[in-house]
């Protein structure tokens, strides 16, 4: 059986694509975008959280650990990043459930038959399964397989992707994609490798060769201030979005820093400490530059 690490399966998502839909979140993600909010996605295996403040010192944690990397102090339990193996014993015995164990692995059969219990609502709304992450195409074989079952029980599905990935992985899972939300993050190579850590090439080239394949896109747009909102990257994304085939829309995602604490979780500094929410009106401004260059925004095909 086909197995993968999964971190997250929300039910009853409503922006992941169209009608009510399950969306499963698999670990791992080649990019370390400055204001993921999921920043526990980007390891590719189990990670240790703390949420310090659920923390009631009963210790039980220290006794759990056979690594060494919990230890007790003044001030309560300190943990050892350095020998945290992620083996989550900690977590088995927190009462307080201020610690936890990100990610389980699971078959491609038990994740599909999480994803069915709703299968009423996708029918009468249009919905279905998204995989989402993270970055799915890192997990290629597990992505195929959950997108294949999905296909087989005559569900809608939709892969959330960044792109960078070999053409090879996308080629053989496409053929069971219903419809591709695709993030775009920044048009300039050297400003996309200054903020996610990878050049967009690879992301590029496969957005046009799935376009001209003609797959239904959504391109996924965060909107950063200060990071991509300045006109020259919005206007190379106009050029963009105008010149793919098939392209449903656009979908403008205001930047939030709810996944700052999520970092202090994981003790982690946050990469935008100074980063503010776009005001409605600078979104609007946007949307209509876009809407200005033929760009048709929110869709509500990724929304």
């Amino acid at each position: 059986m086909t197995t993968g690490i999964v971190f997250d399966i929300r039910r009853y998502a409503i922006h992941d694509g169209p009608g009510i839909r399950t969306t499963v979140f698999l670990k791992g993600c080649a990019l370390a975008c400055a204001w993921c909010h999921n920043p526990e996605s980007q390891a590719t295996g189990f990670e240790a959280v703390l949420r310090d403040a659920r923390c009631i010192r009963c210790g039980a944690c220290v006794e759990a650990c056979s690594h060494g990397a919990v230890t007790w102090t003044d001030a309560g339990p300190v943990t050892d990043r350095a020998r945290c193996t992620a083996c989550g014993d900690c977590a088995a015995v927190c009462y307080a459930d201020a610690r936890e164990r990100v990610g389980r692995e699971m078959t491609a059969e038990a994740v599909l038959a999480e994803v069915a219990r709703d299968e009423p609502f996708y029918g009468r709304s249009g919905g279905g399964m998204t995989l989402s992450g993270g970055e799915p195409l890192l997990q290629p074989e597990f992505a195929a397989a959950l997108l294949r079952g999905a296909k087989a029980r005559g569900l809608h599905t939709a892969l959330d992707t960044c792109g960078h990935a070999p053409w090879a992985a996308l080629d053989r899972l496409r053929g069971d994609v219903d419809l591709f939300l695709y993030d775009v993050k920044l048009l300039d190579d050297a400003r996309h490798r200054r903020f996610t850590g990878v050049p967009n090439a690879r992301i590029l080239a496969n957005l046009r060769a799935l376009s001209e394949a003609g797959h239904a896109i959504v391109l996924r747009v965060p909107v950063i201030p200060g990071v991509n909102d300045d006109d020259a990257n919005l206007e190379a994304l106009a050029a963009l979005a105008t010149a793919l085939p098939h392209l449903a829309g656009v979908d403008l995602l205001p930047y939030h820093h709810i996944g700052a604490d999520k970092y202090a979780r994981l003790d982690r500094a946050y990469p935008l400490p100074d980063a503010v929410p776009p005001p409605a009106e600078r979104m609007a401004a946007i949307a209509r530059l876009l809407a200005e260059r033929g760009v048709r925004v929110g869709s509500g095909a990724g929304r």
